[in-house]
């Protein structure tokens, strides 16, 4: 649960999943990650580490630089969460259509 909680956590601020948003279209630097956002660059790192954290992201290394990727398999947890919920609504709706579809249901006009 605590991997489920570090990812719903890091998702929940704008500017981190704007830095998702700019990785889902490939690798990048703290650099060109901050031009867009419009925050210093030491926020935009702060952002990343929670995001690393979460293990949403990782990094590789091209000479100097550390670009950023996106690593998609950080979303199986809250993705394995949602779809639970999402099973759990489902069956209930298929119950609720049955039991108003049933002519023997007595149905009260209080």
């Amino acid at each position: 649960m605590k991997s489920l909680d570090a990812q719903f956590a890091a998702l929940a601020d704008p500017h981190r999943r704007a830095i998702l948003a700019q990785l889902a279209l490939g690798e990048a630097t703290v650099s060109e990650l901050q031009r867009p956002l419009g925050i210093s660059q030491p926020a935009v790192s702060r952002h990343l580490k929670v995001l690393e954290e979460a293990g949403l992201i990782g990094q590789s290394r091209a000479a100097q630089a550390r670009p950023r990727r996106l690593k998609p398999e950080g979303l199986q947890a809250a993705r394995d969460w949602i779809e639970e919920l999402r099973d759990l609504w489902n069956d209930s709706f298929d119950r609720l259509e049955a039991f108003l579809a049933d002519p023997t249901t007595e149905r009260s006009d209080d």
